[in-house]
């Protein structure tokens, strides 16, 4: 006889209302899933002629071809944003304000299309994707909105800065624009972003959004690459501001290329978090805790807890617990809406100043799975076969897998 507690543990979700077919005719509408630059308002061909693969994780599958930016790619980019900042700039606060708004419902209008398109590009869940990075994208630009209206009161005596070049990774590929773009724009900046190569996908998709709304052309620029790209932008002498996501190492390359030229920078790089559990804890809460802290995103989170610190006297039972956990998770392609944890990734980061060739070659795998030149995608699921073996973590400068110490 079935009893209520085995169908708990065999229930599954049912199939996600998503369908990939409109981001795929997305991508087919631009010359057959031929993706240029976004320079000035317009696409653009990449000078000089190269353009490089973007798969879908789960399946290895081709989705687009990107143009590869060169010097001259940089130069035009850095170029139409400085003809547009002046204009941009002397927009009252209430006028920014309004663009911003507009894109953000922009993007709650296309949010299944940005959610399929990410989940394909990135192999992160649908639910992760529609449930919580869009919703988060819009709201980052109303909440931008919202302080654009303030500069003058809150920020009095502030002005904008200039051109930023912004390159963001690509865990969280189109969060990261949002979290860089919106108070860039806020503040009367314009803007030239180098998104990860392995994920541009997105990106390119929201610049088409910038434009679907009227944003001035120049304002907003895209220009898609490796790391020879992000370099060209770093070096660029016209712009006034980079900002960076990435691995504290190229983190550090970043800052000796930009040491003396006044131009002024962020960096968000890699670091140690550390988790912490007293002798007196809840241990079933220590597991959930644990288990969201650094599987999250499949741990590739810049602040993931990525150390383990337990006392001494409950180390044992830690450990039982921690092997109790990892006994119930098994194999599960990202795209299915019971998928609970992303797909993993090469560890090579999107802001190295190494070409993508060399990066292949050199990057180390996250732990010990084999998988295609760029990327191999394994989800997990709680509470299924015991027989799916974790894999071990890489040692690397950026927080971006699991690991724990006593």
């Amino acid at each position: 006889m079935t009893t209520v507690a085995k169908l708990f543990e065999t229930m599954d979700y049912g199939p996600a209302p998503e369908s990939a077919a409109p981001a795929l005719e997305w991508l087919k509408a631009h010359h057959n899933a031929q993706l240029g630059h976004y320079i000035g308002g317009q696409w653009m061909a990449p000078a000089e002629g190269q353009y490089f693969e973007t798969i879908n994780p789960a399946t290895t599958a081709v989705l687009a071809r990107v143009a590869q930016g060169g010097k001259a790619d940089v130069d035009a980019a850095v170029a139409a944003a400085r003809a547009a900042a002046p204009g941009w700039a002397a927009l009252t606060p209430h006028a920014r304000s309004r663009y911003l708004y507009a894109i953000a419902r922009e993007i709650q209008r296309n949010a299944r299309l940005l959610a399929v398109l990410e989940s394909l590009d990135n192999g992160k869940p649908i639910r992760e994707t529609r449930d919580l990075d869009i919703p988060l994208v819009a709201r980052h630009f109303y909440h931008h909105a919202g302080w654009a209206q303030l500069m003058a009161t809150e920020f009095a005596g502030y002005q904008p800065i200039g051109v930023v070049g912004q390159i963001v990774p690509w865990n969280f590929p189109l969060l990261m624009v949002a979290w860089k773009v919106a108070p860039a724009l806020a503040a009367g900046n314009t803007i030239v972003m180098k998104p990860a190569e392995f994920t541009p996908l997105t990106a390119l998709c929201f610049a088409e959004l910038t434009r679907e709304i009227g944003l001035p052309p120049g304002v907003f620029n895209v220009v898609t690459g490796d790391g020879a790209t992000g370099k060209h932008l770093v070096e660029h002498p016209d712009v006034n501001k980079i900002a960076f996501t990435g691995s504290t190492e190229v983190g550090r390359i970043i800052r000796k290329a930009t040491a003396g030229t006044g131009k002024k920078l962020t960096l968000e790089l890699g670091g140690k978090s550390p988790f912490i559990v007293f002798d007196d804890a809840d241990l079933d809460s220590v597991v959930e805790g644990v288990v969201d802290a650094i599987w999250f995103n499949q741990g590739q989170v810049c602040c993931a807890g990525s150390r383990l610190l337990v006392h001494e006297g409950i180390a044992g039972s830690r450990r039982s617990c921690g092997r109790a956990w990892r006994s119930s998770v098994s194999g599960r392609r990202s795209t299915k809406p019971s998928t609970w944890a992303r797909s993993w990734r090469r560890c090579s980061s999107s802001g190295s100043a190494a070409s993508s060739k060399k990066a292949s070659q050199k990057a180390p795998r996250c732990g010990n799975l084999p998988g295609p030149a760029r990327r191999k995608a394994t989800s997990i699921r709680p509470r299924c076969s015991p027989t799916f073996r974790l894999p071990r973590p890489s040692r690397r400068s950026r927080s971006s897998g699991p690991c724990s110490s006593r």
